[in-house]
């Protein structure tokens, strides 16, 4: 990762620093990942951990393509015009999994508020076909927000993949600056209506936007009183210029001050670090998940 300073805020600290390991099962995990054509958020969204996931057998898969119809100032993902959804991705996105021998596999996708039900159709297809491709394999969603649509949010939850994540991302003060197309009290609906249909919920926080911690622990209220029951917090990192700035590195004290905070509250699994992402490898998480099942 590049050390050069990020505006207003200096050089990253030795904690940000992370090498990029890489093994056999990473190099088959990237191999068959691109001979499938499939985007990952790993890369659209340079992830981190990339190197740490994919030597573990987790990716995380992008599908309604790389390009999103929203201007999160945070996120770096493609916003030129979006392109029409692929009918076949649910296909491809099962033979990937299968393919490359993942043991979890977390699908994401950006979001589509040009289409009548936000792709939500599409992303019901995706989950069974991998559920049926790959036996047994845990599945978890990161979803957007579906413009708040009940019966869209439902079409997922119908898949019943293992987790269902939606991500808050900051607190609601931020949200103007942060994701000015989203609304906090929407996104804690879908979180409270995957819960209430049993799923097991989880979002995440970025930090390092100005947020305060009062305010962290007012959301992580907000989020453990939707059902939550997964929490993860990192270190929100700039990815160009043209994203917003750090305002400051979080400490890895104060990172466990908050996963205290959250397990107070009574979180069944909560990861806070810097370099932890929603979608990060966490054995515990898995632990967790499995012991839920059926």
């Amino acid at each position: 990762m590049s050390n050069k300073p990020t505006e207003g805020c200096g050089a990253k600290p030795p904690w940000i620093r992370v090498k990029i390991g890489q093994n056999e099962l990473f190099q088959a995990t990237k191999a068959r990942l691109r001979a499938h054509g499939l985007h990952t958020v790993c890369e659209e969204a340079f992830c981190p951990n990339l190197g740490h996931c994919w030597a573990r057998g987790r990716a995380t898969l992008l599908i309604l393509g790389d390009r999103c119809t929203r201007g999160c100032r945070f996120c770096n993902v493609d916003k030129r015009a979006v392109l029409p959804p692929d009918p076949d991705e649910p296909r491809r996105v099962a033979e990937a999994v299968r393919d490359a021998g993942l043991k979890e596999v977390v699908i994401t996708s950006v979001t589509r508020d040009d289409l009548p039900d936000g792709g939500a159709g599409l992303w019901a297809e995706t989950v069974a076909a991998v559920h049926a491709a790959v036996p047994g394999l845990l599945v978890e969603v990161l979803v957007p927000d579906f413009g708040g649509d009940a019966a869209a949010i439902a079409t997922v939850i119908r898949a019943r993949p293992e987790v269902f994540g939606h991500n808050l991302e900051t607190v609601p003060r931020l949200y103007p600056q942060a994701r000015p197309q989203a609304d906090y009290a929407r996104s804690l609906a879908v979180l409270r209506q995957a819960s209430d249909a049993g799923l097991i919920a989880k979002t995440s926080l970025m930090l390092g936007l100005g947020e305060t911690f009062e305010e962290i622990g007012q959301t992580l209220r907000d989020a453990r009183a939707a059902g939550c029951r997964i929490f993860y917090a990192g270190q929100y990192l700039q990815p160009s210029p043209r994203h917003l700035p750090v305002t400051r590195y979080v400490e890895p004290a104060e990172f466990e001050k908050i996963r205290a905070a959250a397990c107070a509250l009574g979180f069944d699994f909560v990861a806070c670090a810097p370099l932890v992402r929603s979608s990060y490898h966490e054995e515990g998480q898995s632990a967790f998940v499995r012991s839920c099942l059926p």
